[in-house]
């Protein structure tokens, strides 16, 4: 078995609750979503196996330096038969970071006890272009027992009809929210003043929720 794997690196995590963590990012090629905010080239890359993923990475890098590996893409559970073969090799070394559009929730289920964090997108029609709320729902269902946030993208058209369903979502299953301005380049595309607004909004719904917009951009690194 042989997926294609756009690239590996070393960086900082720049979203999320662990955000300013060291990671080894492992880049998955291909996206079963077109988000219209994407800005990352992931169709590019260099067929593994699994064996020769995990000697790519063990050898190329010292695990115990990181604070996981982060899975990322593209869309990483598009590959889950390929990562029940590669993560139990690695997932002894270090921890497993799954970054995820959370619409897939029968593959979450095929690994998730291979998984220690899952940072979920919950995506906006405002500002994806697309409304997942109904598969959000089972595949946070699939995620019990795993440490798992979301993340959400918004710039101005945010509704309050999608702040009212993210609420409700994270209630439900006892989520963190993280709410992340859409970027252009290093800047924010919605005012400061704006950003306030929101989360002040969210946290008088659902206090589990937290404005942290992508550190990586401003810091300049992958």
């Amino acid at each position: 078995m042989k997926i294609k794997i756009n690239e590996i690196f070393d960086s900082i995590q720049g979203e999320g609750p662990v955000v300013g963590c060291r990671q080894l990012f492992v880049r998955f090629c291909g996206c079963n979503l077109n988000c219209a905010y994407c800005d990352t080239e992931f169709n590019e890359g260099i067929e593994y196996t699994p064996d020769e993923l995990f000697r790519k990475i063990t050898s190329d890098y010292n695990l115990n330096v990181f604070h996981s590996v982060s899975l990322t893409g593209g869309e990483p559970l598009l590959s889950a038969e390929f990562l029940k073969e590669f993560l139990p090799l690695v997932q002894k070394d270090v921890k497993i970071y799954l970054e995820t559009n959370a619409v897939l929730f029968d593959k979450i289920a095929e690994i998730k006890e291979y998984i220690d964090i899952i940072s979920a997108d919950i995506k906006l029609k405002s500002s994806s272009g697309f409304d997942s709320f109904a598969l959000h729902e089972k595949f946070f269902e699939n995620c019990s027992g795993i440490e798992t946030f979301a993340k959400i993208v918004f710039d101005e058209n945010i509704t309050e009809d999608e702040i009212e369903k993210c609420v409700r979502l994270a209630g439900k299953f006892n989520l963190e929210l993280i709410l992340q301005p859409k970027m252009s380049g290093d800047k924010m595309t919605v005012s400061s003043a704006f950003c306030t607004l929101l989360l002040n909004k969210f946290t008088e719904k659902y206090k589990n929720t937290r404005l942290i917009p992508q550190v990586h951009k401003f810091l300049d690194v992958r």
